[in-house]
Formats: structure tokens, sequence, C-alpha cells
């Protein structure tokens, strides 16, 4: 970038400038009050995100037998709606009330409520509390998560982890998913359900027997989670789930539900142990959303706004087992001696990029075919030529204001290799002026003359910069 010359910064639009996204954030765990929500809500309101995923955790708002009580979860739902920030709520997860087994665990979390008619009964009832209750604020309702996840699905502590068992289990979550859609509906006709939430998009085989109870009759989109540093391997998990649900609805609709990655080397959840630094973690936010977004779903949410403990299988009666902590957030904290995410929250580099992302990428922004050519020029700066690598990731944008940005970046493998070059393109259509945007923090910068040659009919691009970070030509 030493070749250019920075004019400008993208706005840093708050959500409250923003009418809509399709980026959100993930504000879970509040149902096991793992951070305290109000130093963050002014930080999530100035990335710009427009959607946020909470839970709506049964065993915090039903301690006693038919006593429900929403006050915790309408502070959470009143603050961000006052933010111009749309929460949707997943329904999850069981209940000591109810269920024997989850007495002790921390949160019930994973407890299915389907061994007796008692606890299926009391979940439906709940749902309809809920549901009843913030049908005015809320209108994505999601049905449990995780359930193809042996720790978010189960009724008794030590089932075996087995295919037969999983397998049982998506049955038995199609049934249930069944019952809830019609409860939620039966309330609120207009809610829009989200059923599925599965942990693993390559597990087809699970969705297709949770499919195979009629579930699919029963909601308007399905959510899916993709933990992965790979993002040409989540473009083929995602195809492919695309293409299976497709198979039972053309129509159905889909939303990325969950995903992320750590900031630290020495923390548990998803991919825990590998070498991630919140460089790495920036560079995956920005690779995975970009990809989210180009294969189309309705709209994606990144996991997580805050660093907390993960608390998957956590007892009350032993604390170690719940202080696992989960280096996930785009804001990262202290922890107390409880686990509770404590001191000033602070923004890592994940924050500052997830940030120009909403700000290009709002509104209307979709993909959309752009015509190009990728150029192999010679080049001063790396090995004599530009890159030519198969690697290479290039997708197109329409943004608001008939502006169209073509997104790049060499996708190198993010735990191990960088990449510094530069890569040519010509691109087609009547463009008046062309700028380069750094998506890492949002910087602009101009392209010198030497760098742009006008052809007819278009542009070309001569040794732009690229990296293994996503840039964007931004033109129109």
């Amino acid at each position: 970038m030493e070749r250019l010359k920075k004019i400008g910064t993208l706005p840093q639009l708050s959500s409250q400038e923003i009418a809509t996204s399709r980026l959100g954030l993930g504000f879970e765990k509040l149902d096991r009050a793992v951070f305290d929500p109000n130093k963050a809500y002014d930080k999530v309101a100035a990335t710009g995100t427009k959607l946020v995923r909470l839970q709506s955790g049964w065993a915090r708002t039903e301690k006693t037998e038919g006593v429900y009580d929403f006050l915790w979860l309408d502070e959470i739902v009143d603050n961000f709606l006052s933010r111009s920030i749309e929460p949707w709520l997943c329904l999850c997860y069981g209940n000591p009330v109810y269920t024997e087994a989850a007495k002790g665990s921390f949160g019930a979390v994973g407890y299915a409520p389907t061994s007796t008619e008692r606890e299926l009964s009391a979940w439906l009832a709940y749902v309809k509390a809920t549901v009843e209750h913030f049908k005015d604020r809320i209108k994505y309702f999601e049905i449990w998560n995780e359930p193809d996840c042996f720790y978010a699905w189960h009724h008794t502590d030590g089932e075996p982890e087995t295919r037969e068992q999983r397998l049982k289990n998506a049955l038995d979550y199609g049934k249930f998913a069944i019952a809830t859609s019609i409860a939620i509906k039966e309330v609120f006709p207009e809610a829009e359900v989200i059923g599925l939430c599965h942990g693993n998009v390559d597990n087809l085989e699970w969705a297709n027997v949770a499919f195979s109870t009629g579930l699919y009759q029963h909601i308007d989109y399905v959510s899916f989670h993709c933990y992965t540093h790979d993002e040409l391997k989540r473009r083929d998990r995602i195809q492919r789930f695309k293409y299976f649900l497709e198979s039972y609805n053309p129509k159905i609709k889909f939303i990325q539900g969950e995903t992320g990655a750590p900031s630290r080397s020495d923390g548990t959840g998803a991919m825990m142990s590998y070498a991630w630094t919140p460089v790495k973690q920036m560079k995956a936010l920005l690779r995975g959303i970009i990809i989210d977004l180009a294969m189309g779903v309705e709209f994606t949410s990144y996991f997580s706004t805050m660093d907390m403990i993960e608390a998957h299988t956590g007892k009350l009666n032993d604390k170690a087992s719940y202080l696992d902590y989960g280096y996930f957030g785009i804001l990262g904290c202290d922890f107390d001696e409880n686990g509770i995410a404590s001191g000033e929250y602070y923004e890592k580099p994940s924050y500052y990029a997830f940030s120009a992302l909403t700000s290009l990428l709002h509104g209307d922004s979709a993909p959309e075919n752009i015509a190009y050519n990728r150029l192999c020029l010679e080049s001063n700066r790396v090995n004599g030529e530009d890159c030519c690598d198969s690697t290479v990731v290039i997708e197109g944008f329409r943004l608001e204001g008939d502006r169209r940005a073509l997104i790049y970046w060499n996708a190198v493998d993010l735990l191990t290799l960088t990449y510094e070059g530069t890569i040519s393109f010509e691109i087609y259509g009547k463009i008046d002026s062309v700028r380069l945007v750094d998506l890492r923090d949002g910087g602009i910068y101009e392209l010198p003359e030497l760098m742009i040659e006008r052809i007819d009919g278009g542009v070309r691009l001569k040794n732009l910069p690229i990296t293994d970070c996503p840039l964007a030509v931004l033109y129109e």
C-alpha cells in the first residue's frame, strides 16, 4: 500500500445511520449472564450492525413452574431496538425445573425437553409465552442451537456419541421443531421461523433425517454454522448445503447464524489450539463474511461480540468445568474469578474490519457478476510478475448509489502463511472513478496514473497490491 496515497476512510456508520444490512453480530450466552451487556451496547451500535442474535434462556426465564420473568431479556431487546438494531431470538435450552438431569448444569445447555410429555408441554407453553411477549419487537425465532452436536442435544449425561444416536437425535429434533413451529405460528402467524440451526454445515445426513419428518414444510428459513479457517472449503460446504435445500424446497432461504475465529491460541471452542492471533482473527472475519454474502445468505451473523467463557458442559458445583475461555469476540475483556467478562471492553482489529464491511456493504448491496478479466503482467514488486495463483478469490458486489466493488485476496493458508504481491485487472463498463479500499480499517486510497489505463469499454488496473487480506476496488 506504500505506493498509494491515502485520501480518506470509509465513514464508520452507526446502526442508526444505516437503514438495512445483511451483517449481524452474535450477542449470545446472556442466558448464562457471562458478560455485562451495558458495556457493549454502544460499541455494537458503532459498528453499524443491524442484527444481533440472542438466546432466550428458558432456565433463566422460568425458575418456578409456570412463572415467566422476561425482565432480563426485555432490557437487552429494548436497548438494541433503541439503537436501531433488530434482535433475533434463538429459543433454547433446557430447564432443571422439568428435567432432572439438567439440575446442577450451568445454564441447562443442551438438555432436550422431549423425554416426557411434561417436559415437552412445558417447553411449548414457554415458547408461546415468549413469542406472545416479544411478538411486537422480534420477528425471527430460531428453534434451538446446534442440535446436531451432542453437547447441545441430549437427554441425560453420558449418552453415547455414535452415528446411530446422532441420527436418532435428528429425528427427535425434527418432530420437536415441528411442534415448536406450530406453537410459534399459533401465537404469531407472521413470525419468521428458523429451523435446523446445525453446528456442522457438512452434516447433510443429519439434516436429511430431520427434514424427513416434514420439518421443511413448517419453517421459513434454515440456519447453519460454519467454523473453518479455509474459506475455499467454506464456499464448497455452503454450495452443497444450498443444493440440499433446493432438493426439498427451491424457495427456502438460508441464514449463516454463527461463525467466527478466536484471537488467541490458548482458548477453547471451535478451532481451538490453532495458532490464532488478533490479526488472523481479523482476516478470518473478512474472508468468511465476504464468502457468506457472495453465496447469497439472507444474512450472516458473526460470533461474537464478546470474549467469554464457552460453558457448554459446565456444572454449578465445579467452577473449573465452566471456566473455559473463548476469545471469539470483536471486543476483548478481562475475566473475574467467576469467569464473568469484566474490566473495560476494548476493540480488537476484527472490530474495525467488521465496521468497515458494514460501511461498504449496507443497504441494498448484493452480490453481482462483474465483467472483468484478470491479467498477469510484468511487475517489479514480487517475483517479476503479477500473482497468478489459483487461490486468488474475487467477488463482485453492487453497492448503494450505483457503485460497484470488486473484492479480492489471495486465500493462502490463514494460519501458516501470509502473502503480498500485485495483481492486474481489466474491468468493463462505464467507469468514471476508481479507488482502492483496505478492508482492515476502511482506508481509501487513490491509484496513481501509472496504475490506471483507459481502454475501450472500461479500465485496465495494473499491478494493484494484493495480500492475504481482502482489498476492494471501488468504482462508479
